[in-house]
């Protein structure tokens, strides 16, 4: 009786190399198959871009939802309007997250995200956070720039903007659960 060596793909191997395909998925494998995965989704609103939300899912469940702008009202949907427009649709890398950042225009609450061409790439959108309007202590500002007075602060040059309160919550919740290695912006 002839025996037939085992084929993977169409092509010839032998035992050794047979059992290692075969082979089982290393525990490292599987822990990380098996870890709960968090993503962080911007949900833009064309209709009211500062009506749009941020949510947080963790295993595919939805976690939290906060309400969150880009932009600069109905005019500011053009993504590739530096300074003004929404953020870019896509999957932003999370270079940076501090709850102290001390920027120019950025402070307190921060994420800071990768720089990414807008839609059209005539532009890249560089400078882009998730942010609040706050002192670097995440303390109330005195002036229009650090101080959260209502609906019309959600507008931004287009980084994604929540209330001092979400966000704080937002690094609560994320801090406890695991952060997400990026934020996906949809519309």
């Amino acid at each position: 009786m002839k025996t037939s060596k085992p084929l993977v793909h169409g092509v010839l191997i032998t035992a050794a190399l047979a059992a290692t395909v075969a082979a089982p998925p290393s525990a490292a494998a599987t822990a990380e198959a098996a870890a709960p995965r968090t993503a962080l989704v911007f949900d833009k609103n064309p209709k009211k871009p500062g009506d749009s939300r941020l949510l947080v899912y963790r295993n595919g469940k939805l976690h939290a939802a906060y309400r969150a702008g880009s932009g600069y009202g109905a005019q500011g949907t053009n993504d590739c309007a530096v300074g003004r427009g929404w953020i870019p649709d896509g999957n932003w890398r999370i270079k940076l997250k501090d709850t102290r950042y001390n920027g120019r225009l950025v402070k307190g609450y921060a994420v800071w995200l990768e720089n990414m061409p807008c839609s059209t790439k005539r532009a890249t959108r560089t400078e882009m956070f998730i942010h609040s309007e706050m002192n670097r202590d995440g303390s109330r500002g005195k002036t229009e720039a650090r101080r959260w007075d209502g609906p019309g602060d959600y507008d931004s040059n287009g980084c994604v903007k929540l209330n001092p309160t979400d966000i704080a919550k937002m690094f609560r919740l994320l801090n406890r659960i695991g952060w997400p290695t990026h934020l996906r912006v949809t519309a």
